[in-house]
């Protein structure tokens, strides 16, 4: 099995708007009504990139990223805002099968996340889209995860929340179970990806899973 973090485990996506608005605001950026849907699952380098051309940040991509993710950094000190569930979720799917997590957030985060949620030794392979050539919903970091573990995608089932994380999952040849966040609909054709779509992590069981075959 392999979990997306942002969104699954850690209620970080509406904490990453706050800190990428607040960011765009304050450098002579324009937030667009598609802005939040489209950085969803984008890599590091990806969304610094669109902050800084698309957006109009007054910022060069690299400063953007150093910026952004020391705010978010700051933000994890203060608080991880793990999913009601989720944690026990993982270790309860962590005893049955190996788990992988194929994650948008920057490594530095993602030790973070992990570290306060107890979480770390769960994962079997643990990778940042800032390690592969392109974010979600291309399936790179998927396809990567699924061969650290040395399991074949096709014998794999993905966790995701967003649209560009069910469709990376899905093309890389994974089964999709879709956990929603209430604040962020799936769009209609990833939604149509998904093998299974659950209203909370927390439905997540070892029986739901082993159904999918």
């Amino acid at each position: 099995m392999v979990f997306d973090l942002d969104g699954v485990i850690v209620d970080s996506e509406p904490v990453w708007e706050e800190v990428r608005r607040a960011y765009v605001a304050a450098h002579g950026g324009t937030w667009q009504p598609d802005t939040q849907r489209r950085l969803m699952g984008m890599s590091t380098g990806e969304w610094a990139r669109y902050l800084s051309g698309e957006l109009g940040v007054d910022r060069t991509p690299e400063q953007v990223a150093a910026e952004v993710v020391e705010e978010m950094t700051r933000r994890y000190a203060q608080r991880v805002p793990v999913i009601d569930g989720a944690d026990g979720v993982v270790r309860r799917l962590a005893a049955r099968w190996p788990l992988g997590l194929a994650s948008s957030s920057p490594t530095r985060l993602i030790g973070a996340a992990l570290a306060a949620t107890g979480l770390t030794e769960a994962f079997r392979a643990t990778l940042s889209t800032e390690e592969t050539p392109r974010g979600k919903p291309a399936p790179d970091v998927y396809l990567a995860v699924a061969a650290r573990m040395g399991v074949h995608p096709s014998r794999c089932v993905a966790v995701e929340d967003s649209s560009n994380g069910v469709q990376s999952a899905a093309a890389a040849g994974m089964r999709v179970v879709a956990v929603p966040h209430g604040a962020y609909p799936l769009d209609p054709d990833a939604e149509g990806l998904a093998a299974v779509v659950l209203p909370v992590v927390g439905d997540l069981t070892p029986e739901v899973v082993t159904a999918l075959g």
